[in-house]
């Protein structure tokens, strides 16, 4: 599959008592390309001997903005069957992982980067984080369980709402929810003093 104009690479920090994996992009959106998805799959069997905890964060304006709409726009029969298939993987691995693996959560946390938020086992957010899965509105659904994993969060009329009306919801709606575990100022200083406790 072809890259995006500007490809989302993972990059690996020790953070105290935790290993970070930070997505980076050029326009800083963060987007899941295929190659992003398979990157982060990939890095995180390697890191399966870690003992410390992941988190898994993007950058102040960004988590996530999701999938790469044009590369799925460009997608055929069988390249789209791959595409989530692969994304299935990178969830699953995420969930299955063998110490906890929190997400840190600044500003946008868009369709396939909540999917990701939502696998795994807690999630951190700043205040100005915006959560939201868009996808109906540009007559997509996501693949990559967020359909079963939102509703046991938050219930199945309000996921029916994110997923359907694409209604966004912001860092304190989140917290009443329960689609988050907690707000802080740094969220991956958070979800690292939780780590330790």
């Amino acid at each position: 599959m072809s890259g995006s104009m500007s490809e989302t690479s993972i990059q690996i920090q020790s953070y105290e008592n935790a290993t970070v994996l930070r997505l980076r992009s050029d326009d800083g959106t963060n987007r899941l390309t295929y190659a992003c998805i398979v990157s982060l799959r990939d890095t995180l069997c390697r890191l399966r001997h870690v003992s410390a905890g992941l988190i898994i964060t993007g950058n102040p304006k960004f988590f996530s903005a999701g999938a790469e709409l044009k590369e799925i726009a460009a997608l055929t029969g069988p390249a789209a069957y791959e595409f989530a298939r692969t994304g299935q993987q990178l969830i699953e691995t995420i969930a299955a992982f063998p110490v906890p693996v929190y997400a840190a959560v600044s500003g946008y946390c868009m369709g396939g980067g909540l999917d990701l938020a939502l696998a795994c086992r807690r999630r951190i957010a700043a205040p100005h984080a915006v959560f939201g899965h868009r996808g109906a509105a540009l007559g997509l659904i996501t693949g990559w369980g967020g359909t079963q994993r939102l509703p046991r969060l938050v219930g199945k009329p309000q996921a029916l709402a994110m997923f359907v009306t694409a209604e966004k919801v912001n860092a304190a709606n989140a917290m009443r929810l329960g689609l988050i575990d907690a707000i802080a100022e740094d969220p991956v200083e958070e979800a690292s003093r939780q780590l330790r406790a």
